[in-house]
């Protein structure tokens, strides 16, 4: 396949819709946070200015909030397939993370196992080997081939004393997609629990927490063209289960007891308008389907996109003397980590940046990735595709990369 089977008509179409594009710079840097399009810069516009109080039954601003959240957690069950009594909203990704780990801890003692994967985001480790360590339990690391980025089997880590497995949905540094599904039969042939960090995963393909067997599954909406927070989504009876530290006069229900304070209702709006954005993504889509059914043909129309305008950059990139690709895994996320030689990671996007070219550089958190691929703590170039990006914004990238690595 070659991008002359590109739809160029989806793309025109997407990329009017973000008001950022309007500036000419190519973003290749959305696995660290997309742009915004219109629709939802103004519902978190619309909740600021539409008289918005504190949750409750009685005001038409409490009543408005109660329906912001409760079309939130809609929204989001029905982007990631989870129900939406167990979506669970925090400040980010991270900060999720950390209180859930913080909170299974409590259970876990000496004998215990948490296994951790090299190949994630530092915020899929260090929560989980944070309070492993401070319950006294082991922590074991599931490695990947640093040629190919491909993640070790993790089944021979797994005993009957293990808890919970944390895996990546999708390396945020490689593009790596493991086979989450094989990871989650593992993990519960045991009885532990999986977590999935689907933050990479989300804004690249159609997710359904059930069938990838994730018992939890974390989010950012702002890597997928909305606002700043982050979402967990779990079976609500799991969640019951749970006893987190809370506030005495908070409510005990599941999902608010897991949400310290107030939640950002102007954000959650956002979030909302972000997933009717999506499911309205993939052209032609006849009335009448549920928005859940929207959103899975929107994000397969996305793959499908992004994966042959991933193939344009990798032949362009391949063809460039002086280049190195890092990683090459078999199934992955249209993202990708190189070098030029000659230059420092911070000098290529530097030189991206005079011309346009969001393209950044480093190790993006994913340190134990970076760290075992031999790439240190200062990473490589990361370029990363998105449904705006189109066929002139990847051959601005492969031009400016071309001059660097040929000097001319």
């Amino acid at each position: 396949m070659t991008d002359t089977y590109l739809d160029a008509t989806f793309t025109d179409r997407v990329r009017t819709q973000f008001p950022a594009l309007d500036l000419g710079v190519a973003y290749f840097d959305g696995p660290g946070g997309s742009q915004v399009p219109t629709a939802v810069a103004e519902a978190v516009a619309g909740a600021m200015t539409a008289g918005v109080s504190n949750r409750g039954t009685v005001t038409d601003s409490e009543q408005r909030a109660e329906r912001i959240v409760a079309e939130a957690r809609a929204a989001v069950g029905d982007l990631l397939g989870s129900d939406p009594a167990g979506v669970v909203f925090g400040r980010s990704m991270t900060q999720l993370t950390f209180d859930l780990a913080r909170t299974l801890s409590a259970a876990w003692g000496p004998g215990d196992e948490v296994v951790v994967t090299r190949l994630d985001h530092d915020a899929n480790i260090r929560p989980w080997v944070t309070w492993a360590e401070r319950a006294g339990a082991t922590v074991r690391w599931v490695g990947f081939d640093p040629a190919t980025a491909e993640l070790d089997d993790v089944e021979p880590l797994l005993t009957d004393r293990t808890r919970l497995v944390a895996v990546t949905g999708a390396s945020n540094l490689f593009g790596t997609r493991p086979d989450v599904r094989r990871v989650a039969d593992a993990a519960h042939r045991v009885g532990a629990l999986l977590h999935v960090d689907a933050v990479h995963l989300t804004p690249h393909a159609p997710v359904d927490r059930t069938a990838l067997g994730a018992d939890l599954l974390v989010c950012s909406p702002y890597k997928f063209f909305g606002p700043h927070l982050g979402a967990l989504a779990a079976d609500p009876a799991l969640l019951e289960t749970l006893r987190p530290d809370k506030l005495l006069p908070s409510t005990d229900d599941v999902p608010e007891r897991f949400e310290l304070g107030t939640l950002p209702y102007e954000l959650l709006a956002g979030v909302t308008a972000t997933v009717d954005f999506i499911a309205g993504l993939a052209p032609g889509e006849a009335t009448g389907r549920s928005r859940r059914e929207r959103v899975v043909a929107s994000m397969a129309a996305v793959e499908h996109q992004e994966d042959l305008l991933l193939e344009r950059l990798l032949a362009g990139l391949r063809g460039i003397d002086g280049v190195t690709l890092h990683g090459r895994p078999r199934h992955r996320t249209p993202t990708l980590l190189f070098g030029v030689s000659g230059h420092t990671g911070r000098a290529v996007h530097e030189a991206l940046a005079a011309r346009g070219v969001n393209a950044p550089a480093g190790s993006f958190y994913a340190l134990e990735a970076s760290r075992h691929a031999g790439l240190g703590d200062d990473g490589a170039v990361r370029a990363g595709l998105a449904p705006y990006t189109s066929t002139d914004d990847v051959d601005r990238l492969l031009a400016v990369v071309r001059e660097l690595a040929t000097g001319t």
